[in-house]
C-alpha cells in the first residue's frame, strides 16, 4: 500500500494508517485462472452455483405460492442466515483451526443433502411451508462453517498475491450462475414446477465436491492455521475492534446486508403486488441484476484494487439508485434499474470482502470472515422480517425505498468516520471544467489553503 508519493508498496496486512485507500498490485482480469488447483475449484463453483440460484428463486415462489405473504418469504430468507447470526463467531474459530479442504468436502455435502430432502417433499407433493422453514435452517446451519471456509480457502488457493483476482473472479462466477439459474428456475417452476429446481440444486455439488477431489495438496499455499485454545473468539473480537478499516467496513455491510439486500423480498412483492407478473418476471428481475453484478465483479477483477473510498461511494449511489427504482412507475424502467443496482452491489460486496481479507493476518482470517459474514448475512434474520412486514403493510415501493434510505445514510455517514480516522477531509473544486469531489490529506488542504 503506497502511503505518499514515491513511497514504496508494502503489504503489511496490520497496516491501516489510511483507511480510505488501498492500492495492492493490478492483475490481469483472468490471472487466477492458470492456478490448477483454483481453476478446479472454480468450474465446479459454476455448476453448484447455477443450482444455488434456481433454488433461491424457487424456494421464494414456493414459499408465496403456499402463504400468499412477503413477510413469509422474508421468514424463509431469515431462517436461512439465522445460523450465520447465532453461531458465526464460532465458526470462524473451527475454520481457523481446520483444514480448509475436508472441511469444505463435509459442508458442501450437507447442503446437497439437504438440497435432496426438499426436492423428495416437493416432487411427492407432500411439502408446506415448514418443511421449507426447515430446509433453510439446515442450509444455514451448514453455511456457517461452509462461508468462511471458503472465503479463506481461496487465499491457500492463489496466494495472497492474486487474491483480490479471485475473490472478484469467484463473484463474477456466481453472478454469471445468477444469469442462467434465475432463466431456467422461471422456465421449470412454469413448465413442470419447483421441486425439479431444488433437485438440479441437489445434484450440482456433485462438481464442487469433485474438484476438492481432484486438487493437489501440495500445490496450496501453506497458512497458519490457530491451535486450539482458550479465549480464540475473544482474541477475533479485538483484533477486529482494534483496526478502524475492518470495524467500520463490517459496519457499513451490516447496515447495507440487514435492509438494502432483501431482493428475494422486495423484488418478489414486485413482480406479484405492483407489476401483477408471475414467476418469469421474477426471474427477469433477478436476472437483469445478475448483468449488473456481472459487470461489476469483471470490473473490480480488472481493476485490481480494494480502496475503501470505491466502498463508500457505491454503497452510496447503491441506496439513491434503489430510492429511485422504488418511484419509477413502468415494469421495463424498474427492470432496467436492477442492471446499474446490481453493478454497484457487486461493487461493495467485493471492495469490502477484498478488503478485509487483505488486511487480515492469515491466522486471524476465518474469525474475521465468520464475523464479516455473519453482519453480512446475518442480519437477514433481523431486517427480512421487518422490511417484509414493511412491504405488506405499506407497500412494495415503500419497504424497497426504505432499504435504500438506510443503505444511503449508512455509507454517507460512516464514510465520514472513515476519512476522520484517515485524518482526511472533503475537497470540492474544479477539474479540467468538471466538478471533482475526493477526500485529501488535512496537511495538504491546509498547506493549500494560504496560496489559495
Amino acid at each position: 500500500m503506497s502511503t505518499g508519493p514515491g513511497a514504496p508498496s508494502a503489504p503489511a496486512p496490520d497496516h491501516h494508517d489510511d483507511p480510505l485507500s488501498r492500492t495492492p498490485r493490478k492483475p490481469s482480469m483472468f490471472a487466477s485462472l492458470k492456478v490448477r488447483n483454483y481453476r478446479l475449484f472454480f468450474m465446479g463453483q459454476v455448476v453448484s452455483n447455477i443450482g444455488t440460484w434456481m433454488q433461491r428463486i424457487a424456494q421464494d415462489w414456493l414459499v408465496l405460492s403456499l402463504t400468499g405473504s412477503s413477510a413469509a418469504v422474508g421468514i424463509t430468507t431469515a431462517l436461512q442466515f439465522l445460523p450465520m447470526l447465532l453461531f458465526g463467531l464460532y465458526g470462524g474459530v473451527l475454520v481457523d483451526r481446520l483444514r480448509k479442504r475436508p472441511t469444505l468436502l463435509v459442508t458442501q455435502s450437507a447442503m446437497a443433502l439437504t438440497a435432496l430432502f426438499l426436492a423428495v417433499l416437493t416432487l411427492t407433493g407432500h411439502v408446506q411451508v415448514w418443511h421449507v422453514y426447515v430446509a433453510a435452517f439446515a442450509m444455514g446451519l451448514a453455511t456457517v462453517v461452509d462461508n468462511p471456509a471458503r472465503q479463506s480457502f481461496v487465499s491457500e488457493l492463489v496466494g495472497r498475491d492474486q487474491l483480490q483476482n479471485a475473490v472478484s473472479l469467484n463473484s463474477a462466477n456466481f453472478q454469471s450462475a445468477r444469469l442462467v439459474g434465475p432463466a431456467v428456475a422461471g422456465l421449470m417452476i412454469t413448465g413442470v414446477g419447483t421441486g425439479w429446481a431444488f433437485l438440479f440444486n441437489g445434484l450440482s455439488f456433485v462438481a464442487p465436491l469433485t474438484g476438492l477431489l481432484l486438487m493437489r495438496s501440495r500445490e496450496l499455499h501453506a497458512v497458519e492455521r490457530a491451535p486450539r485454545g482458550k479465549g480464540q473468539l475473544r482474541e477475533g473480537l479485538h483484533y477486529v475492534a482494534g483496526r478502524p478499516e475492518l470495524i467500520w467496513t463490517i459496519v457499513l455491510v451490516g447496515f447495507i446486508g440487514t435492509f438494502g439486500f432483501n431482493f428475494p423480498v422486495f423484488l418478489s412483492a414486485f413482480a406479484d403486488d405492483v407489476f401483477h407478473a408471475g414467476a418469469g418476471t421474477y426471474s427477469l428481475f433477478n436476472t437483469l441484476m445478475a448483468v449488473g453484478s456481472l459487470a461489476g465483479a469483471l470490473l473490480a477483477a480488472r481493476r485490481g484494487t480494494a480502496r475503501l473510498r470505491v466502498l463508500i461511494a457505491a454503497a452510496l449511489a447503491f441506496g439513491v439508485l434503489e430510492i429511485v427504482a422504488a418511484t419509477v412507475p413502468g415494469l421495463w424502467v424498474f427492470a432496467l434499474l436492477m442492471v446499474p443496482i446490481g453493478v454497484f452491489s457487486m461493487t461493495v460486496n467485493v471492495t469490502a470482502n477484498t478488503s478485509i481479507q487483505m488486511s487480515t493476518a492469515p491466522a486471524m482470517r476465518g474469525r474475521v470472515m465468520a464475523l464479516y459474514m455473519m453482519v453480512f448475512l446475518g442480519g437477514s434474520p433481523v431486517g427480512a422480517p421487518i422490511v417484509g412486514w414493511v412491504t405488506d403493510t405499506y407497500g412494495a415501493r415503500v419497504g424497497f425505498a426504505a432499504g435504500g434510505a438506510v443503505a444511503a445514510l449508512a455509507a454517507a455517514v460512516i464514510g465520514l468516520v472513515l476519512a476522520r480516522v484517515g485524518n482526511l477531509r472533503l475537497s470540492v473544486g474544479w477539474h479540467h471544467g468538471h466538478p471533482k469531489v475526493r477526500f485529501v490529506p488535512r496537511e495538504r488542504r491546509e498547506e493549500l489553503a494560504p496560496a489559495a
